[in-house]
């Protein structure tokens, strides 16, 4: 499995149990993505903290989780590129998600956004993930 797909699934499962916060390891991507979700409300902060173990020091990932009266920002995830099939969209096919109540995370050539933001700003790309 992708680390991205693994980090998905981490915060899907962990909201479902009703966990405050997932701690993963540390990538730039991850942490662009999580980002991109903080700034829509999916989640709460998104912070890069040092561990340490006896022999290493590495990053990692901590992801707050968001509720609204007990139950949890996100609905669902969807994993749409996957390593096996890689998923390209244009500007012009760049679809909104569940009626722009979700979001799709895009990679473009200028860096991951969501599918909106790459439509105002005339860009395609792989698509990542949808998210609602």
């Amino acid at each position: 499995m992708s680390p991205i797909a693994d980090m998905l699934t981490q915060l899907k499962n962990a909201q479902m149990r009703g966990y405050a916060e997932v701690v993963l390891p540390f990538s730039q991507m991850k942490f662009q993505i999580a980002q991109i979700l903080k700034n829509k409300n999916f989640v709460g902060e998104v912070e890069k903290r040092k561990r340490k173990t006896k022999k290493s020091e590495f990053d990692i990932l901590a992801i707050g989780l968001k509720y609204n009266n007990g139950v949890g920002s996100i609905t669902d995830i969807k994993m749409v590129s996957k390593p096996s099939r890689r998923m390209y969209a244009g500007k012009k096919t760049l679809k909104p998600v569940r009626q722009s109540y979700g979001i799709s995370v895009v990679s473009t050539s200028k860096g991951l956004m969501t599918g909106d933001d790459a439509r105002k700003a005339g860009l395609g790309g792989e698509i990542i993930c949808e998210v609602w």
